[in-house]
């Protein structure tokens, strides 16, 4: 178990995570999270530069009801842009951040994922299940194989 002690963000990491772009629609999100059950997807740049997260959470959001709209347009919502729900005040990772930092971020703050930015551009992203998959391959006595 010690072993985790040496895991960095970037031994658990899915690099080249999926993306969406921020002139892409809520529509659109919606149909990414469906296809691989995500629950976030970072929003990046042409660049690569993550300039958000959308999350389910983020799109549910969108159909709040308020007095100027008793009953939202479904339609009408869906063709909003992810720039107009997404999140942009992200935590991230860093790749060469302990694995046990990140494992108290993502506990600490309740989410499924974290982005992992280097240089402001999106290099991977660590979820719930990267973390427990580093967990039992640091209890079996597997190193980590990343940049210390």
């Amino acid at each position: 178990m010690y072993e985790f002690l040496d895991y960095r963000a970037c031994d658990a990491m899915t690099d080249q995570p999926v993306t969406i772009s921020p002139e892409a629609t809520l529509a659109q999100a919606e149909a990414i999270f469906e296809e691989h059950d995500f629950n976030a997807l970072p929003v990046v740049d042409p660049e690569g530069q993550l300039l958000g997260v959308v999350t389910k959470l983020d799109l549910l959001r969108a159909f709040r009801f308020t007095e100027e709209a008793v009953f939202p347009p479904y339609e009408q919502i869906m063709k909003r842009r992810v720039s107009a729900q997404m999140t942009r005040d992200v935590v991230t990772a860093t790749p060469r951040e302990p694995l046990t930092r990140v494992l108290e971020k993502i506990v600490d703050l309740g989410t499924k994922s974290l982005p992992v930015v280097e240089a402001g551009r999106l290099v991977g992203i660590v979820a719930r299940e990267d973390l427990l998959a580093a967990l039992r391959r640091a209890v079996s006595g597997e190193r980590a194989t990343g940049p210390i």
